[in-house]
């Protein structure tokens, strides 16, 4: 129930109860259907050597992991994003970034994933956290496979 102020007499508010069923009917509407679950991106790093893009064994197994999660959605999307730390100048670091990606998103073709699903973006040089410029940053020699929105 909802309660309304009437009007005051000798000083206290008079309350007139009133139920008002289209609010009622509304909440109880929203509250019996559930909300839209959000689809949250699957991420899988892959790490790399200074000046690498060899795939370890365990890249390729974070890589195959990816291309099993996709493969299980295949409405997702699948970003691929390169980086690179920051030693060494502007241009090849961009091309660094964007060679490990094609390396990883090459892989992901072997594994099964269309390529027109794959979209691959190089970062070039990143710096990662606590990391000190014109270092070799592990964390910024990356390749970060997003699969799902």
């Amino acid at each position: 129930m909802l309660q309304i102020p009437l009007r005051k007499i000798n000083g206290v508010v008079v309350m007139k109860r009133r139920i008002v069923f289209a609010s009622l009917l509304t909440l109880a509407g929203l509250a019996a259907s559930p909300l839209p679950a959000m689809a949250k991106a699957k991420a899988f790093p892959i790490f790399f050597q200074p000046w690498s893009a060899a795939i370890g064994d365990t890249a390729s197994q974070t890589i195959k992991a990816a291309a099993k999660a996709a493969l299980a959605d295949p409405n997702a999307p699948v970003r691929v994003t390169g980086a690179a730390d920051t030693v060494g100048g502007r241009l090849a670091n961009k091309y660094m970034s964007e060679t490990r990606a094609q390396v990883v998103a090459d892989a992901l073709v072997a594994d099964g994933i269309a390529k027109s699903r794959i979209r691959i973006d190089a970062l070039g040089a990143t710096l990662g956290p606590g990391a000190a410029p014109k270092s070799y940053d592990q964390f910024s020699r990356r390749v970060l496979i997003q699969v799902g929105k």
